[in-house]
């Protein structure tokens, strides 16, 4: 076996880069060290895994084939070399909106209490970012609040998440029997586009109606919620995310003519991802 360790952690920081020159830099190697072991390792694999560009290098066909590959090798050297040391893998966890505000702060306490040094990153965002930064490697697992369509992507359901419909007191819509065509006519107050919560909403709730108001679309569930409790419209959000104003009755629950609103919550990782025993640990506390 020719291929090193070193050569596919250069190729992996090229590949991130997009110079020999930036690579470098990050390895703290000189150019022609890093420029040397690219050579080294197409020459080993008799394929070319970048086309250069002017002084550009962008990844080939080749070269996306072997990321993914190179990725688990390094990350798996990695934890053999941490296999008799005290400290712990670092983690990069990251989750949707709502799952980051409401779920994941019990869990990590949790985590904490065991393993307090830890390194672990977190980033909250909506859905669709999650996914893309699960596909691109940059972070190693993610946990979003609607279903996943990517083919490169292991999808796995997590827990049920009930969604509410509710609005201020003072909202006319609270004072009758809620129909379909109320909740039609009424101002609605949603999540963005790309929303974990927004998806379902529109499987769940809006393709039963005949049409739909849109006044507001906000990036936070937080705005939303206090946007409601000031009657500026209705909106639909997870139960835990509303709990504190039903609880003290500045927003109602609607009871509207369908089903119950129950969403599943996944989590998501790489077909090519290596699960590391820190992985493995830290989803051991994903429950509530």
């Amino acid at each position: 076996m020719h291929i090193t360790l070193r050569q596919l952690d250069v190729f992996t920081e090229v590949l991130k880069s997009g110079s020999t020159t930036q690579a470098s830099s990050a390895l703290a190697l000189s150019q022609s060290a890093v420029s040397a072991a690219l050579s080294d390792l197409e020459g080993h694999l008799n394929v070319l895994l970048f086309d250069r560009v002017g002084k550009r290098l962008v990844v080939n066909e080749q070269g996306r084939l072997l990321y993914p590959k190179a990725i688990a090798l390094l990350e798996q050297a990695k934890e053999i070399e941490q296999l008799f040391l005290n400290e712990d893998g670092a983690l990069r966890i990251a989750v949707s909106t709502t799952i980051g505000n409401y779920l994941m702060p019990e869990m990590i306490a949790r985590y904490r209490l065991e393993y307090s040094s830890a390194p672990l990153e977190l980033n909250v965002s909506n859905s669709h970012e999650v996914i893309n930064a699960v596909t691109d490697f940059r972070v190693d697992l993610g946990l979003i609040e609607g279903p996943c369509h990517a083919p490169d992507l292991v999808t796995q359901a997590w827990m049920k998440d009930e969604l509410v419909v509710f609005a201020s007191p003072k909202n006319p819509i609270a004072q009758q029997p809620v129909t379909l065509s109320a909740l039609a006519q009424a101002p609605w107050i949603l999540r963005e586009s790309g929303s974990g919560t927004r998806e379902v909403l529109e499987h769940l709730l809006l393709s039963h109606l005949p049409a739909f108001k849109l006044v507001m679309e906000l990036g936070n569930s937080e705005a939303i919620k206090h946007a409601v409790r000031h009657d500026i419209g209705i909106s639909c959000l997870s139960r835990r995310v509303i709990a504190d104003l039903l609880k003290t009755g500045e927003v109602i629950e609607l009871e509207v003519p369908l089903p119950p609103l129950i969403r599943t919550l996944y989590l998501i990782h790489h077909r090519q991802k290596h699960i590391s025993a820190a992985l493995h640990r830290f989803l051991s506390y994903c429950h509530v």
